[in-house]
């Protein structure tokens, strides 16, 4: 959700201050991305990769980089990854205007950037401005991945899906956000009104966003089948509608986020436990030895415990003073 257009967001306004501590982890950066969404951003993006797809990925609305940093993990070399996002710039219209001023004062793309770049050495092609200069920046035909997180303006997700449908490949895929929301009426138009009369073809809905293709989406689907029926974590339901096959899904309670590495400013994890120095060798004191004790005799050990103490001792020193 971003103030790329002009939003009525409801959701909490999530802040970075200056005096936010910088991310340790994905689940640090504010924003909304659903474990389920964060499952079937890297099925996608790994089916496309391991079939050898390669193409350009773009992000339309990025809000403090969360959904972004993800998808940019998924860069391949030669690959382009293109960002837009109003960020703190001037809105084409009213509406923006009070969005913007309302939901995302704190919205800057120095926030973005440095968020990105705690996870990924580089940033991605990053324009800051409202959507519509897409069209205008990145070639037809050359993108094989585009999430739309931007307006939930009828006017301008409508532009924006027609906008992915050029910039696609024919077999791309294309996320819509926030396309069943009940405080997202515009966004809800203009994608069944894409699935109706436009062309796209849902692959599947999970609870916050549709995934299409204008392609054929068979093949993909029943792979996609196949993986959510072999996990335990993931509900699932397949309905008919206006000739389409809508695969729904909805996590279930504990279903785990896909591995993401930490960023550079995570403590190091799995350490090995520190091993305690050897405490350093006290050498010996030089002492004398003990003389050993010659075994007494049997008529000694009797004198010892017969006689008295006094006498005893009158003898042992007796016999002292005539050794010597």
């Amino acid at each position: 959700m971003t103030p790329a257009h002009g939003v009525t967001q409801q959701y909490p306004t999530a802040q970075a201050t200056p005096s936010s501590p910088p991310p340790h982890r994905l689940d640090d950066v504010p924003g909304w991305f659903p474990v389920l969404d964060q499952l079937l951003f890297d099925w996608f993006l790994n089916r496309q990769e391991t079939g050898g797809q390669r193409g350009d990925l773009l992000e339309i609305g990025v809000f403090m980089g969360k959904s972004a940093i993800f998808l940019g993990r998924h860069r391949q070399d030669e690959e382009r990854y293109t960002v837009c996002d109003l960020f703190e710039g001037e809105a084409p219209d009213g509406a923006n205007r009070a969005e913007s001023a309302k939901s995302y004062g704190s919205l800057t793309r120095r926030a973005f950037e440095s968020n990105y770049l705690s996870f990924h050495p580089a940033l991605p092609r990053v324009l800051q401005g409202p959507s519509s200069i897409v069209p205008g920046e990145i070639e037809p035909g050359s993108c094989r991945f585009v999430h739309i997180d931007g307006s939930h303006l009828y006017e301008h997700v409508h532009s924006d899906i027609g906008a992915a449908r050029d910039l696609l490949q024919p077999d791309g895929i294309v996320v819509l956000d926030d396309f069943r929301s009940e405080h997202t009426p515009g966004v809800s138009v203009a994608t069944w009104e894409a699935v109706l009369n436009r062309g796209l073809r849902p692959i599947c809905l999970s609870t916050q966003k549709l995934y299409g293709t204008w392609g054929d989406p068979e093949a993909v689907q029943e792979e996609l089948l196949a993986m959510v029926r072999g996990r335990e974590d993931c509900n699932l339901s397949v309905q008919q509608a206006a000739g389409q096959r809508l695969v729904r899904l909805k996590s279930k309670k504990g279903m785990p986020a896909p591995d993401f590495p930490p960023s550079r400013h995570a403590p190091a994890e799995d350490a090995a436990p520190a091993v305690p120095a050897p405490e350093p060798a006290v050498p010996k004191q030089a002492t004398r030895p003990t003389p050993a004790r010659r075994p007494r005799s049997r008529a000694r050990r009797l004198a010892h415990d017969l006689l008295p103490p006094l006498l005893t001792r009158a003898i042992r020193n007796a016999r002292r003073t005539a050794a010597n």
